[in-house]
């Protein structure tokens, strides 16, 4: 992955705030919805820009879900940036809310299988 391309995915908020939920756990868009408090044409838009290849994100399919993930071995890049964002976000609000409710959906919802895998 080319590192403009990693700016790319990192120059947009609602990108970085998918990104961040991303390095905890692989998602699909009903949760990205939920623990972002977007609707879900915004999600799906910028997971569209992720499902583009070389875009850094994998996508797989589990039944009706698309499940988004972050590479199991990302480029040195790639994983340098996302160390730097998580540093970032533990201390904002609004990303430390996005895990607060990913926490939450993690006990309360019914999810696609390889979703929230410890």
């Amino acid at each position: 992955m080319k590192l403009a391309q990693i700016y790319q995915c990192f120059c947009e908020p609602t990108r970085l705030r998918i990104l961040h939920l991303l390095t905890q756990t692989p998602l699909c868009v009903c949760h990205f919805q939920d623990a972002l408090r977007e609707p879900q044409v915004k999600i799906s838009k910028h997971l569209a820009y992720f499902a583009q290849p070389r875009s850094g994100a994998q996508t797989k399919r589990s039944g009706n879900w698309i499940i988004y993930s972050l590479p199991a071995r990302p480029s040195a890049e790639l994983e340098m940036n996302l160390k730097c964002l998580q540093d970032c976000a533990s201390s904002d609000p609004v990303f430390r809310k996005d895990l607060q409710r990913l926490e939450e959906l993690k006990s309360s919802c019914c999810e696609p299988a390889g979703v929230f895998a410890e």
